[in-house]
Protein backbone atom coordinates (compact mmCIF):
# COMPACT_ATOMS: atom_id res chain seq x y z
CA UNK A 1 0.00 0.00 0.00
CA UNK A 2 2.89 2.46 0.75
CA UNK A 3 4.30 2.39 -3.00
CA UNK A 4 0.25 2.87 -4.41
CA UNK A 5 -0.02 6.21 -1.50
CA UNK A 6 3.83 6.93 -3.02
CA UNK A 7 3.03 7.01 -6.80
CA UNK A 8 -0.67 8.80 -6.20
CA UNK A 9 1.56 11.50 -4.27
CA UNK A 10 3.89 11.56 -7.51
CA UNK A 11 0.88 12.01 -9.88
CA UNK A 12 -0.83 14.64 -7.61
CA UNK A 13 2.23 16.74 -7.33
CA UNK A 14 3.29 16.24 -10.99
CA UNK A 15 -0.36 17.46 -12.38
CA UNK A 16 -0.31 20.39 -9.63
CA UNK A 17 3.36 21.55 -10.75
CA UNK A 18 2.10 20.65 -14.53
CA UNK A 19 -0.77 23.11 -14.01
CA UNK A 20 1.66 25.97 -12.10
CA UNK A 21 3.92 25.68 -15.22
CA UNK A 22 0.51 26.63 -18.00
CA UNK A 23 -0.41 29.15 -15.04
CA UNK A 24 2.54 30.89 -15.68
CA UNK A 25 3.50 30.24 -18.90
CA UNK A 26 6.48 28.16 -18.49
CA UNK A 27 7.41 24.89 -19.85
CA UNK A 28 6.02 21.91 -18.00
CA UNK A 29 8.93 19.86 -18.27
CA UNK A 30 11.42 22.29 -16.50
CA UNK A 31 9.08 22.60 -13.48
CA UNK A 32 8.46 19.09 -12.83
CA UNK A 33 12.48 18.23 -13.08
CA UNK A 34 13.21 21.05 -10.67
CA UNK A 35 9.95 20.19 -8.37
CA UNK A 36 11.13 16.55 -8.16
CA UNK A 37 14.42 17.88 -7.58
CA UNK A 38 12.83 19.99 -4.50
CA UNK A 39 10.86 16.76 -3.37
CA UNK A 40 13.74 14.71 -3.31
CA UNK A 41 15.30 16.13 -0.52
CA UNK A 42 12.13 16.76 1.87
CA UNK A 43 12.28 14.54 4.96
CA UNK A 44 10.00 11.29 4.19
CA UNK A 45 9.93 12.09 0.22
CA UNK A 46 8.48 9.51 -1.57
CA UNK A 47 10.32 7.77 -4.05
CA UNK A 48 10.03 6.58 -7.47
CA UNK A 49 12.08 3.48 -8.44
CA UNK A 50 11.77 2.05 -11.89
CA UNK A 51 14.39 -0.99 -12.71
CA UNK A 52 16.71 0.76 -14.87
CA UNK A 53 16.31 -2.16 -18.25
CA UNK A 54 12.36 -0.75 -18.39
CA UNK A 55 12.79 2.56 -17.80
CA UNK A 56 13.41 3.55 -21.46
CA UNK A 57 10.45 1.21 -22.40
CA UNK A 58 7.97 2.98 -19.96
CA UNK A 59 8.41 6.30 -20.64
CA UNK A 60 10.06 6.20 -23.93
CA UNK A 61 7.76 3.76 -26.39
CA UNK A 62 4.45 4.80 -25.88
CA UNK A 63 5.35 8.39 -25.94
CA UNK A 64 7.76 7.87 -29.28
CA UNK A 65 5.03 5.57 -31.15
CA UNK A 66 2.76 8.56 -30.67
CA UNK A 67 4.73 11.35 -31.84
CA UNK A 68 6.02 8.92 -34.73
CA UNK A 69 2.31 7.74 -35.69
CA UNK A 70 1.28 11.48 -36.56
CA UNK A 71 4.66 12.64 -38.20
CA UNK A 72 4.25 13.75 -41.46
CA UNK A 73 6.50 12.10 -44.28
CA UNK A 74 6.02 14.37 -46.76
CA UNK A 75 7.70 16.89 -44.72
CA UNK A 76 10.54 14.75 -43.10
CA UNK A 77 11.69 14.16 -46.27
CA UNK A 78 10.98 17.75 -47.18
CA UNK A 79 13.36 18.68 -44.33
CA UNK A 80 15.48 15.79 -44.39
CA UNK A 81 18.86 17.48 -44.55
CA UNK A 82 18.77 18.99 -41.35
CA UNK A 83 17.44 16.20 -39.82
CA UNK A 84 20.12 14.10 -40.67
CA UNK A 85 22.36 16.32 -39.31
CA UNK A 86 21.18 16.42 -36.46
CA UNK A 87 20.29 12.82 -36.30
CA UNK A 88 23.43 11.71 -37.37
CA UNK A 89 26.18 14.39 -37.06
CA UNK A 90 25.31 16.41 -33.93
CA UNK A 91 24.91 13.24 -32.53
CA UNK A 92 28.45 11.99 -33.27
CA UNK A 93 29.75 15.18 -32.44
CA UNK A 94 28.60 15.31 -29.61
CA UNK A 95 29.44 11.94 -28.20
CA UNK A 96 33.26 12.69 -29.57
CA UNK A 97 33.37 15.81 -27.68
CA UNK A 98 32.11 14.66 -24.85
CA UNK A 99 34.44 11.78 -24.40
CA UNK A 100 37.37 14.04 -25.60
CA UNK A 101 36.11 16.50 -22.61
CA UNK A 102 35.18 13.83 -20.05
CA UNK A 103 38.61 11.33 -20.43
CA UNK A 104 40.90 14.91 -20.60
CA UNK A 105 39.64 15.88 -17.14
CA UNK A 106 39.40 12.18 -15.89
CA UNK A 107 42.84 10.57 -17.50
CA UNK A 108 42.14 7.33 -15.65
CA UNK A 109 38.37 7.41 -17.16
CA UNK A 110 38.34 4.60 -19.98
CA UNK A 111 37.52 5.82 -23.43
CA UNK A 112 35.27 3.50 -23.90
CA UNK A 113 33.18 4.74 -20.54
CA UNK A 114 33.71 8.41 -21.51
CA UNK A 115 32.19 7.55 -25.27
CA UNK A 116 28.88 6.07 -23.56
CA UNK A 117 28.97 9.32 -21.13
CA UNK A 118 28.84 11.31 -24.90
CA UNK A 119 26.00 8.96 -26.58
CA UNK A 120 24.01 9.13 -23.64
CA UNK A 121 23.73 12.91 -23.07
CA UNK A 122 24.03 13.78 -27.30
CA UNK A 123 19.79 13.32 -27.90
CA UNK A 124 17.98 15.86 -27.15
CA UNK A 125 13.95 15.49 -25.67
CA UNK A 126 11.47 16.37 -27.65
CA UNK A 127 8.82 16.82 -25.48
CA UNK A 128 10.77 19.51 -23.65
CA UNK A 129 11.49 21.11 -26.80
CA UNK A 130 7.48 20.79 -28.13
CA UNK A 131 6.22 21.90 -24.82
CA UNK A 132 8.29 25.15 -25.30
CA UNK A 133 7.13 25.45 -29.33
CA UNK A 134 3.31 24.69 -28.92
CA UNK A 135 2.79 27.44 -27.34
CA UNK A 136 4.08 29.70 -29.30
CA UNK A 137 3.03 28.67 -32.54
CA UNK A 138 5.92 28.61 -34.21
CA UNK A 139 7.26 27.68 -38.18
CA UNK A 140 5.87 24.95 -38.73
CA UNK A 141 9.62 23.73 -40.41
CA UNK A 142 11.18 24.57 -37.08
CA UNK A 143 8.53 22.13 -35.43
CA UNK A 144 8.97 19.36 -38.33
CA UNK A 145 12.76 19.29 -37.82
CA UNK A 146 12.66 18.77 -34.21
CA UNK A 147 10.03 16.66 -34.08
CA UNK A 148 11.63 14.46 -37.05
CA UNK A 149 14.87 14.96 -34.80
CA UNK A 150 13.25 13.38 -31.98
CA UNK A 151 11.99 10.26 -33.44
CA UNK A 152 15.61 9.09 -34.98
CA UNK A 153 18.49 11.06 -32.40
CA UNK A 154 17.88 8.44 -29.40
CA UNK A 155 18.16 5.24 -31.99
CA UNK A 156 21.52 6.49 -33.25
CA UNK A 157 23.07 7.70 -29.72
CA UNK A 158 21.74 4.29 -28.26
CA UNK A 159 23.20 1.96 -30.65
CA UNK A 160 26.58 3.89 -29.69
CA UNK A 161 26.06 3.64 -26.10
CA UNK A 162 25.20 -0.21 -26.82
CA UNK A 163 28.60 -0.39 -28.41
CA UNK A 164 30.49 1.59 -25.90
CA UNK A 165 28.80 -0.24 -22.91
CA UNK A 166 29.98 -3.53 -24.09
CA UNK A 167 33.37 -2.43 -24.99
CA UNK A 168 33.89 -1.14 -20.99
CA UNK A 169 32.82 -4.29 -19.85
CA UNK A 170 35.14 -6.41 -21.86
CA UNK A 171 37.33 -4.00 -21.53
CA UNK A 172 38.69 -3.92 -25.52
CA UNK A 173 37.01 -2.69 -28.81
CA UNK A 174 37.11 -3.44 -32.41
CA UNK A 175 36.19 -0.65 -34.66
CA UNK A 176 36.18 -3.16 -37.02
CA UNK A 177 33.24 -4.95 -35.52
CA UNK A 178 31.41 -2.02 -35.11
CA UNK A 179 30.56 -1.19 -38.73
CA UNK A 180 28.36 -4.68 -39.24
CA UNK A 181 26.90 -3.90 -35.91
CA UNK A 182 25.07 -0.66 -36.74
CA UNK A 183 23.92 -2.02 -40.28
CA UNK A 184 22.60 -5.10 -39.14
CA UNK A 185 21.11 -2.74 -36.68
CA UNK A 186 19.98 -0.45 -38.56
CA UNK A 187 18.36 -2.70 -41.50
CA UNK A 188 17.21 -5.16 -39.40
CA UNK A 189 15.01 -2.63 -37.29
CA UNK A 190 13.42 -0.89 -40.46
CA UNK A 191 12.24 -4.49 -41.70
CA UNK A 192 11.35 -5.62 -37.98
CA UNK A 193 9.37 -2.31 -37.69
CA UNK A 194 7.47 -2.24 -41.10
CA UNK A 195 6.79 -5.99 -40.45
CA UNK A 196 5.63 -6.03 -36.88
CA UNK A 197 3.33 -2.87 -37.94
CA UNK A 198 1.84 -5.00 -40.66
CA UNK A 199 0.62 -7.64 -38.09
CA UNK A 200 -0.53 -5.22 -35.50
CA UNK A 201 -2.42 -3.49 -38.26
CA UNK A 202 -4.01 -6.92 -39.37
CA UNK A 203 -4.68 -7.77 -35.51
CA UNK A 204 -6.14 -4.72 -34.29
CA UNK A 205 -8.36 -4.40 -37.83
CA UNK A 206 -10.53 -7.82 -36.47
CA UNK A 207 -11.37 -6.02 -32.75
CA UNK A 208 -14.37 -4.00 -32.39
CA UNK A 209 -14.69 -3.75 -28.46
CA UNK A 210 -13.38 -0.34 -27.70
CA UNK A 211 -11.40 -1.35 -24.44
CA UNK A 212 -9.90 -4.45 -26.17
CA UNK A 213 -8.63 -2.65 -28.88
CA UNK A 214 -7.06 0.16 -26.80
CA UNK A 215 -5.13 -2.20 -24.60
CA UNK A 216 -4.26 -4.21 -27.51
CA UNK A 217 -2.66 -1.27 -28.77
CA UNK A 218 -0.55 -0.38 -25.58
CA UNK A 219 0.42 -4.06 -25.59
CA UNK A 220 1.53 -4.29 -29.23
CA UNK A 221 3.55 -0.86 -28.62
CA UNK A 222 5.87 -2.23 -25.59
CA UNK A 223 5.73 -5.88 -27.34
CA UNK A 224 7.69 -4.48 -30.04
CA UNK A 225 10.35 -2.53 -28.24
CA UNK A 226 10.86 -5.71 -25.64
CA UNK A 227 11.13 -7.73 -29.04
CA UNK A 228 13.23 -5.48 -30.82
CA UNK A 229 15.66 -4.92 -27.66
CA UNK A 230 15.89 -9.00 -26.67
CA UNK A 231 16.92 -9.67 -30.60
CA UNK A 232 19.76 -6.63 -30.27
CA UNK A 233 18.08 -4.48 -32.58
CA UNK A 234 17.00 -0.89 -31.85
CA UNK A 235 13.93 -0.41 -29.84
CA UNK A 236 13.21 3.42 -31.05
CA UNK A 237 13.85 2.81 -35.14
CA UNK A 238 12.11 -0.88 -34.50
CA UNK A 239 8.94 1.53 -32.82
CA UNK A 240 9.16 4.30 -34.77
CA UNK A 241 8.86 2.22 -38.44
CA UNK A 242 6.68 0.18 -37.06
CA UNK A 243 4.50 3.54 -35.70
CA UNK A 244 4.34 4.48 -39.51
CA UNK A 245 3.30 1.06 -40.97
CA UNK A 246 0.16 1.31 -39.03
CA UNK A 247 -0.13 5.13 -39.45
CA UNK A 248 -0.18 4.45 -43.37
CA UNK A 249 -1.44 0.91 -43.60
CA UNK A 250 -4.20 0.70 -41.14
CA UNK A 251 -4.98 4.17 -39.24
CA UNK A 252 -7.33 5.33 -42.28
CA UNK A 253 -9.48 2.55 -41.85
CA UNK A 254 -10.40 2.26 -38.41
CA UNK A 255 -13.97 3.42 -37.61
CA UNK A 256 -14.30 6.46 -36.32
CA UNK A 257 -16.06 4.85 -32.72
CA UNK A 258 -12.87 2.96 -32.14
CA UNK A 259 -10.14 5.94 -33.20
CA UNK A 260 -12.45 8.67 -31.37
CA UNK A 261 -11.56 7.11 -28.23
CA UNK A 262 -8.54 5.72 -28.88
CA UNK A 263 -7.21 8.62 -29.15
CA UNK A 264 -7.88 10.37 -26.12
CA UNK A 265 -6.70 7.17 -23.98
CA UNK A 266 -3.41 7.95 -25.77
CA UNK A 267 -3.34 11.64 -25.22
CA UNK A 268 -4.15 10.89 -21.58
CA UNK A 269 -1.83 8.14 -21.21
CA UNK A 270 1.24 10.02 -23.33
CA UNK A 271 0.66 13.00 -20.59
CA UNK A 272 0.68 11.15 -17.81
CA UNK A 273 3.45 9.32 -18.75
CA UNK A 274 5.66 12.43 -19.72
CA UNK A 275 4.62 14.18 -16.51
CA UNK A 276 5.78 11.09 -14.36
CA UNK A 277 9.10 10.72 -16.53
CA UNK A 278 9.92 14.44 -15.54
CA UNK A 279 9.01 13.88 -12.04
CA UNK A 280 11.55 11.08 -12.40
CA UNK A 281 14.59 13.22 -13.37
CA UNK A 282 14.61 15.12 -10.26
CA UNK A 283 14.01 12.53 -7.50
CA UNK A 284 17.16 10.91 -8.60
CA UNK A 285 19.35 14.16 -7.34
CA UNK A 286 19.03 12.88 -4.33
CA UNK A 287 19.81 8.97 -4.08
CA UNK A 288 22.93 10.49 -6.98
CA UNK A 289 24.51 12.86 -4.36
CA UNK A 290 24.16 10.41 -1.81
CA UNK A 291 26.35 7.50 -3.12
CA UNK A 292 29.09 10.12 -3.99
CA UNK A 293 31.72 10.08 -1.72
CA UNK A 294 31.88 13.29 -0.53
CA UNK A 295 35.58 14.46 -1.22
CA UNK A 296 34.87 13.85 -4.79
CA UNK A 297 31.63 15.70 -5.46
CA UNK A 298 33.79 18.74 -5.89
CA UNK A 299 35.94 17.74 -8.86
CA UNK A 300 33.12 16.04 -10.32
CA UNK A 301 30.48 18.64 -10.04
CA UNK A 302 33.24 20.24 -12.21
CA UNK A 303 33.29 17.48 -14.98
CA UNK A 304 29.63 18.10 -14.76
CA UNK A 305 29.51 21.61 -15.54
CA UNK A 306 32.44 21.06 -18.20
CA UNK A 307 30.24 18.52 -19.75
CA UNK A 308 27.04 20.53 -19.92
CA UNK A 309 28.61 23.42 -21.29
CA UNK A 310 30.20 21.21 -23.89
CA UNK A 311 26.92 19.64 -25.37
CA UNK A 312 25.59 23.13 -25.92
CA UNK A 313 28.54 24.37 -27.65
CA UNK A 314 28.87 21.85 -30.09
CA UNK A 315 24.82 21.81 -30.70
CA UNK A 316 25.36 25.36 -31.33
CA UNK A 317 28.55 25.17 -33.41
CA UNK A 318 27.51 22.42 -35.34
CA UNK A 319 23.86 23.38 -36.86
CA UNK A 320 24.80 27.43 -36.88
CA UNK A 321 27.20 26.31 -39.44
CA UNK A 322 25.06 24.10 -40.99
CA UNK A 323 22.89 26.91 -41.15
CA UNK A 324 25.53 29.20 -42.58
CA UNK A 325 26.19 26.32 -45.35
CA UNK A 326 22.46 26.14 -46.07
CA UNK A 327 21.51 29.81 -46.39
CA UNK A 328 25.00 30.22 -48.42
CA UNK A 329 23.68 27.74 -50.91
CA UNK A 330 20.01 29.42 -51.31
CA UNK A 331 21.54 32.56 -51.87
CA UNK A 332 24.11 31.00 -54.99
CA UNK A 333 21.61 29.16 -56.24
CA UNK A 334 18.39 30.09 -54.74
CA UNK A 335 15.95 28.89 -52.66
CA UNK A 336 13.25 26.47 -54.33
CA UNK A 337 11.60 23.93 -52.19
CA UNK A 338 8.80 21.58 -53.37
CA UNK A 339 6.13 23.33 -51.70
CA UNK A 340 6.13 26.84 -49.72
CA UNK A 341 8.01 26.68 -46.00
CA UNK A 342 9.99 28.83 -44.58
CA UNK A 343 13.47 30.33 -45.86
CA UNK A 344 16.03 29.04 -43.37
CA UNK A 345 17.84 32.23 -41.76
CA UNK A 346 20.05 33.05 -38.68
CA UNK A 347 16.78 33.32 -36.23
CA UNK A 348 15.86 29.46 -37.21
CA UNK A 349 19.43 27.98 -36.85
CA UNK A 350 19.35 29.90 -33.23
CA UNK A 351 16.19 28.29 -32.43
CA UNK A 352 16.92 24.58 -32.82
CA UNK A 353 20.76 25.26 -31.44
CA UNK A 354 18.77 26.27 -28.55
CA UNK A 355 16.35 23.46 -28.60
CA UNK A 356 18.62 20.83 -26.91
CA UNK A 357 17.20 20.26 -23.44
CA UNK A 358 17.93 16.45 -22.50
CA UNK A 359 15.68 14.76 -20.67
CA UNK A 360 14.73 10.48 -19.77
CA UNK A 361 16.54 8.84 -22.82
CA UNK A 362 19.47 10.18 -20.99
CA UNK A 363 18.98 9.73 -17.59
CA UNK A 364 17.30 6.25 -18.02
CA UNK A 365 21.06 5.35 -20.30
CA UNK A 366 22.51 5.83 -17.29
CA UNK A 367 21.09 4.48 -14.93
CA UNK A 368 20.98 1.82 -16.67
CA UNK A 369 24.94 1.22 -16.66
CA UNK A 370 25.91 -2.15 -14.80
CA UNK A 371 27.16 -2.70 -11.55
CA UNK A 372 31.00 -1.67 -11.50
CA UNK A 373 30.49 0.01 -14.68
CA UNK A 374 33.95 2.10 -14.92
CA UNK A 375 33.04 5.60 -12.73
CA UNK A 376 29.55 4.96 -12.59
CA UNK A 377 28.83 7.07 -10.17
CA UNK A 378 30.43 10.47 -12.01
CA UNK A 379 28.64 9.57 -15.47
CA UNK A 380 25.48 9.42 -13.48
CA UNK A 381 25.89 12.83 -11.45
CA UNK A 382 26.68 14.60 -15.08
CA UNK A 383 24.15 12.84 -16.69
CA UNK A 384 21.81 14.37 -14.21
CA UNK A 385 23.36 17.88 -14.42
CA UNK A 386 23.28 17.55 -17.82
CA UNK A 387 19.23 17.16 -18.30
CA UNK A 388 18.65 19.43 -15.58
CA UNK A 389 21.03 22.10 -16.80
CA UNK A 390 20.04 22.34 -20.15
CA UNK A 391 16.36 21.94 -19.42
CA UNK A 392 16.62 24.91 -16.74
CA UNK A 393 18.87 26.78 -19.06
CA UNK A 394 17.57 26.04 -22.28
CA UNK A 395 14.24 25.52 -21.19
CA UNK A 396 13.38 28.36 -19.67
CA UNK A 397 14.93 30.79 -22.23
CA UNK A 398 14.01 29.25 -25.31
CA UNK A 399 10.32 30.83 -25.26
CA UNK A 400 11.96 34.53 -24.66
CA UNK A 401 14.40 33.86 -27.64
CA UNK A 402 11.27 32.52 -30.19
CA UNK A 403 9.34 35.84 -28.92
CA UNK A 404 12.63 37.80 -29.32
CA UNK A 405 13.22 36.84 -33.41
CA UNK A 406 9.15 36.73 -33.69
CA UNK A 407 9.68 33.94 -36.28
CA UNK A 408 6.56 33.50 -38.43
CA UNK A 409 5.25 31.45 -41.67
CA UNK A 410 2.66 32.05 -44.18
CA UNK A 411 0.56 29.31 -42.25
CA UNK A 412 1.20 26.65 -45.00
CA UNK A 413 -0.73 23.73 -42.67
CA UNK A 414 -3.54 26.28 -42.36
CA UNK A 415 -4.30 26.82 -46.42
CA UNK A 416 -3.64 22.90 -46.50
CA UNK A 417 -6.80 22.12 -44.26
CA UNK A 418 -8.70 24.84 -46.12
CA UNK A 419 -7.99 22.94 -49.40
CA UNK A 420 -8.49 19.69 -47.99
CA UNK A 421 -12.21 20.77 -46.74
CA UNK A 422 -12.74 21.85 -49.59
CA UNK A 423 -11.92 19.40 -52.01
CA UNK A 424 -13.50 16.93 -49.15
CA UNK A 425 -17.20 18.81 -49.45
CA UNK A 426 -16.62 18.55 -52.91
CA UNK A 427 -15.84 15.03 -53.16
CA UNK A 428 -18.75 14.02 -50.62
CA UNK A 429 -21.83 15.96 -52.41
CA UNK A 430 -20.65 14.81 -55.73
CA UNK A 431 -20.90 11.36 -54.72
CA UNK A 432 -24.87 11.95 -53.55
CA UNK A 433 -25.11 14.40 -57.08
CA UNK A 434 -28.04 12.41 -58.39
CA UNK A 435 -30.07 11.85 -55.26
CA UNK A 436 -32.63 14.14 -54.56
CA UNK A 437 -33.87 12.83 -51.17
CA UNK A 438 -34.66 14.77 -48.36
CA UNK A 439 -32.11 12.72 -46.32
CA UNK A 440 -29.95 13.96 -49.20
CA UNK A 441 -30.63 17.24 -49.17
CA UNK A 442 -30.24 17.57 -45.28
CA UNK A 443 -26.34 16.17 -45.78
CA UNK A 444 -25.87 18.53 -48.25
CA UNK A 445 -26.51 21.39 -45.85
CA UNK A 446 -24.81 19.82 -43.11
CA UNK A 447 -21.80 19.01 -45.35
CA UNK A 448 -21.64 23.10 -46.21
CA UNK A 449 -22.43 23.88 -42.71
CA UNK A 450 -20.65 22.27 -40.16
CA UNK A 451 -17.64 19.90 -41.61
CA UNK A 452 -14.97 22.59 -39.98
CA UNK A 453 -17.34 24.81 -38.96
CA UNK A 454 -18.16 23.35 -35.31
CA UNK A 455 -16.02 22.14 -32.79
CA UNK A 456 -15.33 18.26 -31.85
CA UNK A 457 -18.42 16.85 -29.98
CA UNK A 458 -21.17 19.19 -31.17
CA UNK A 459 -24.21 16.71 -32.00
CA UNK A 460 -26.82 17.11 -34.29
CA UNK A 461 -30.40 15.30 -35.78
CA UNK A 462 -29.12 12.36 -36.85
CA UNK A 463 -30.65 11.33 -40.25
CA UNK A 464 -33.02 8.64 -40.46
CA UNK A 465 -31.47 7.88 -44.14
CA UNK A 466 -28.27 7.31 -43.77
CA UNK A 467 -27.08 5.38 -46.82
CA UNK A 468 -26.70 8.73 -48.92
CA UNK A 469 -24.56 10.07 -45.73
CA UNK A 470 -22.13 7.14 -44.75
CA UNK A 471 -21.27 7.68 -48.62
CA UNK A 472 -20.54 11.03 -48.97
CA UNK A 473 -18.45 10.65 -45.83
CA UNK A 474 -16.80 7.62 -47.82
CA UNK A 475 -16.12 9.95 -50.64
CA UNK A 476 -14.69 12.72 -48.74
CA UNK A 477 -12.59 10.49 -46.80
CA UNK A 478 -11.09 8.97 -50.10
CA UNK A 479 -10.34 12.12 -51.28
CA UNK A 480 -8.47 13.31 -47.95
CA UNK A 481 -6.44 10.33 -47.96
CA UNK A 482 -5.75 10.54 -52.10
CA UNK A 483 -4.64 14.13 -51.29
CA UNK A 484 -2.25 12.90 -48.59
CA UNK A 485 -0.94 9.84 -50.76
CA UNK A 486 -0.35 12.55 -53.40
CA UNK A 487 1.87 14.45 -51.02
CA UNK A 488 -0.64 17.75 -51.73
CA UNK A 489 -0.88 17.73 -48.04
CA UNK A 490 0.92 16.35 -45.17
CA UNK A 491 -0.22 14.78 -42.39
CA UNK A 492 -0.91 17.89 -39.73
CA UNK A 493 -3.87 18.67 -42.30
CA UNK A 494 -4.71 14.92 -42.80
CA UNK A 495 -5.24 13.94 -39.14
CA UNK A 496 -7.34 17.71 -38.67
CA UNK A 497 -10.14 17.11 -41.59
CA UNK A 498 -9.63 13.07 -40.43
CA UNK A 499 -11.41 14.42 -36.84
CA UNK A 500 -13.43 16.69 -38.58
CA UNK A 501 -15.26 13.99 -40.35
CA UNK A 502 -14.90 11.48 -37.55
CA UNK A 503 -17.21 14.23 -35.41
CA UNK A 504 -19.33 14.13 -38.58
CA UNK A 505 -20.09 10.56 -38.78
CA UNK A 506 -20.36 10.27 -35.26
CA UNK A 507 -22.54 13.02 -34.64
CA UNK A 508 -24.99 12.03 -37.86
CA UNK A 509 -24.98 8.58 -38.24
CA UNK A 510 -23.94 7.80 -33.59
CA UNK A 511 -22.10 5.26 -32.21
CA UNK A 512 -23.01 2.14 -33.62
CA UNK A 513 -21.79 2.64 -37.12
Amino acid sequence: MQQLEQILVLFVAAVVLAAAARRVGAPYPVFLALGGALLAFLPGAPSLIVPPELALALFVAPVLLDAAYDASLRDLKDNWAPVTSLVVVAVALTTAAVALVAHALVPAMPWAAAIALGAMVAPPDAVAATAVLRQVRPPQRLVTILEGESLLNDASALLIYRVAVGAAMLNTVSFAGVAPTFLVAVVGSIVAGIALGWLIVRLIQRVEHIPTSVILQFCSTYGVWLLAEGIGLSGVLTTVCCAVTLARTGGADMPPRLRIPSYAVWDTVVFALNVLAFIFIGLQIRPILENLDPAARGPYLVVAASVLATVIVVRIGWHMSFNAIVRWRDRRHGFHPPRPMMRPTIGTGLVISWAGMRGIVTLAAALALPEGFPNRDLILLTASAVVLGTLVIQGLTLKPLLRLLDLRDDDYVGREIAAARERAVHAGLESIADDHSPAAGRIRESFHARLGASPPGVRGERSTDVAPLARALRAARQAVVAMRDNEEIGDDAFHRLEEELDWLEMAALGRDQ
